[in-house]
């Protein structure tokens, strides 16, 4: 019997990425990148340092992988409007990070530039990419944004980056869902997973707020691709996230300063890693 226009089941994204059901994933923010208004013309390699520094501090202390993002190139453009030299100087820091460690390294270019992401993280040799809105759309800081996921996917097939997996957010953050007010949580979900996605990720409010266990659990109970909570993991709450989800992603807890911009602590990073351990993480 043929099986064209039956949707074949997804392999486990995260287990081929990282080898096991729970992950602990690391975000490296960048300094200001070429083309970027805060950026005074640091030297790309020190930039690449700097991003190898925060990926082993990550790596090293018991995450899983890591997410290099250009969280200070602030205000971010919308989608279409990154320069060549973003995804030039992504893809050669992701390729440092992936050169000097033994993680799994994933792009994430704000605001939700899918392409840019995947041109970065084929070119550089990253796994996956974070996309904040694949379907649907919202008004953010930037205006209205739109689903990548139409215009992304065609793209990743024209470059020839099929492996590259798709790391989407449902009700994602920093957004006012007028746009889709009169869509559920589990529509949403359910609309993130038709178009494609491989990994769904469930997120508070704003950068550093946690997901609340039952959004979490509203994602997990409409799909089938693994699910991981995006914001506000500490050490103390990961013993009760952890086991609602897949994994995690997580920044500014473990910085030394408690907000995105500082710098990895690698002792916060194993509290943390260690109450993941306890919560039924296998650490690498």
């Amino acid at each position: 019997m043929t099986t064209l226009g039956v949707f074949p089941p997804k392999p486990h994204a995260l287990r081929e990425l990282f080898g096991t059901d729970k992950v602990v994933i690391g975000v490296v923010h960048l300094p200001a990148l070429p083309g970027s208004p805060h950026y005074t013309g640091t030297p790309l390699a020190d930039i690449r340092t700097f991003a190898v520094e925060e990926a082993r501090a990550y790596l090293d202390s018991g995450c899983h992988g890591v997410v290099v993002e250009n969280h200070w190139d602030i205000p971010f453009p919308k989608p279409g409007e990154h320069g060549y030299e973003t995804a030039a100087a992504m893809g050669v820091v992701t390729a440092a990070v992936r050169d000097a460690t033994d993680g799994g390294v994933g792009v994430s270019v704000l605001s939700n530039a899918a392409e840019c992401a995947i041109a970065s993280a084929w070119s550089g040799g990253g796994g996956f990419v974070r996309v904040n809105q694949w379907a649907n759309a919202y008004v953010a800081n930037e205006g209205i944004i739109e689903g990548q996921a139409a215009a992304a996917t065609r793209y990743r097939s024209r470059i020839g980056a099929g492996p590259v997996k798709v790391f989407a957010d449902v009700h994602v953050k920093h957004g006012a869902h007028a746009i889709v007010a009169d869509r559920t949580l589990a529509e949403q979900t359910e609309d993130a997973e038709f178009f494609d996605a491989d990994v769904l990720i469930a997120t508070g409010s704003r950068t550093g707020d946690a997901a609340a266990v039952d959004e979490v659990a509203g994602i997990k109970d409409h799909t089938s691709l693994p699910v991981v909570i995006g914001s506000g993991i500490t050490a103390n709450n990961i013993g009760e996230l952890l086991p609602a989800c897949d994994g995690v992603i997580v920044a500014s807890s473990v910085k030394d300063n408690g907000r995105w911009w500082g710098r990895v602590d690698p002792a916060k990073v194993r509290e943390l890693t260690a109450a993941a351990e306890r919560a039924g993480a296998v650490l690498p």
